[in-house]
């Protein structure tokens, strides 16, 4: 049963935002420390550590809100999952993707060493923000002549990461909506491209960047299809702090590195028709209620989420008790204030993240193709 979403935004607030701040410090402490001596130690340490903040999240998914992930994949690349670098590529359907991607990992083992291309304005998001900036994620300013730079230092930085990692790209550049599909129906009409109907017109520089600089080191790309049931509405953040149910499909294939192109037009024309094929597997899904002939894999729900919440949750607690006991801070009305004050801020803290998840306040991507502004606007 869903539950008022007024209700458990302050106690879930509390228990992310204090938490997160403490996995904040920490990383912080060794980042300051250890970082500089030795970049491998820092970062086998530092997923240890992110993985106590985004567990919190996998168990919002899992055990909160219940909300299932069907999996369909072979069983090869089921088994090869989490035991070797990877791209990700993945058509943006709803607000979650990324955490239905989070969701994958933790099932794979590489929960803490998961990572992301990611606008900028990303990094400075309370407390999950400053912890992918920790954590090596790769931050753009979604303009070509700033980015070309900055992705090549961010790919070059991960070439001596000494975990399995996977970096996820979501080429369409933001998330679907239909407004989005218009424009991008609008844009390939005139351009004599196939007419998408599923997903948006792929933003192929930086999958072309990625391919590039990467391809020596990462053996495979994971191409990720994301689908919500017809029947029931996309889940949301906002849905998911209600507890609200949802099932999410989810079909892995995995392509050698090795298979794409060598020449940069090659690989952006590799990029362009997996997006067709993407675009036709989800019309068969929509018409047919047929989503693929792949195995569906088990990947349960692990308990481990679960006892890391009840952790937190005990500690800050008892944490918080003491505080009082110790500062009578309720004892005076100064003191009451400051807890409401306290109270407020985490609010709005958890509006923010809300906020920020949600597709239709999300902000179409420049253009990295240079052209008129016409053409711009229809790519948005």
């Amino acid at each position: 049963m869903a539950v008022p979403a007024a209700l458990v935004i302050v106690p879930i607030g509390m228990l992310f935002i204090l938490s997160g701040l403490l996995v904040n410090l920490v990383q912080a402490f060794f980042y300051v420390l250890i970082r500089p001596l030795s970049k491998k130690t820092y970062r086998k340490i530092n997923k240890v550590v992110a993985e106590l903040l985004l567990l919190e999240l996998i168990w919002l998914f899992d055990w909160w809100a219940g909300i299932k992930v069907e999996l369909y994949m072979d069983s090869q690349t089921f088994e090869m999952m989490g035991k070797e670098h990877a791209l990700l590529i993945c058509n943006h359907r709803s607000d979650i993707d990324w955490l239905v991607g989070w969701v994958i990992a933790q099932r794979a083992g590489c929960l803490g060493s998961a990572l992301a291309i990611m606008k900028k304005e990303a990094k400075f998001l309370p407390v999950v923000g400053w912890s992918m900036w920790f954590s090596d994620y790769v931050f753009v300013d979604r303009c070509w002549a700033k980015d070309e730079n900055t992705l090549k230092s961010g790919f070059e930085r991960l070439s001596d990461f000494p975990m399995p990692f996977w970096l996820a790209l979501f080429v369409e550049g933001t998330r679907f909506t239909q407004a989005k599909l218009q424009a991008a129906q609008e844009y390939a009409a005139s351009r004599g491209l196939p007419l998408p109907r599923n997903v948006l017109l792929p933003r192929t520089k930086g999958f072309v960047s990625a391919v590039t600089q990467m391809r020596s080191y990462v053996p495979a790309i994971y191409d990720c299809t994301v689908a919500v049931p017809s029947n029931q509405k996309p889940p949301t953040l906002l849905r998911l702090l209600r507890g609200q149910p949802a099932i999410v499909k989810l079909q892995i294939k995995r392509h050698s590195m090795q298979e794409l192109p060598e020449t940069p037009d090659g690989i952006a024309q590799w990029c362009k028709d997996l997006f067709v094929t993407k675009d036709a597997f989800l019309e068969t899904y929509r018409g047919k209620d047929l989503f693929g002939t792949e195995q569906r894999q088990d990947i349960g729900r692990p308990i481990k989420s679960l006892l890391v919440v009840s952790f937190w949750s005990c500690l800050l607690v008892y944490g918080v008790v003491e505080f009082f006991l110790w500062s009578a801070l309720l004892t005076s009305w100064e003191g009451v204030m400051i807890v409401v004050a306290a109270l407020v801020l985490v609010t709005l803290a958890m509006q923010i993240l809300i906020q920020s998840s949600e597709s239709e306040r999300s902000t179409p991507v420049e253009d990295f193709q240079q052209g008129s502004e016409r053409e711009r606007l229809l790519q948005k």
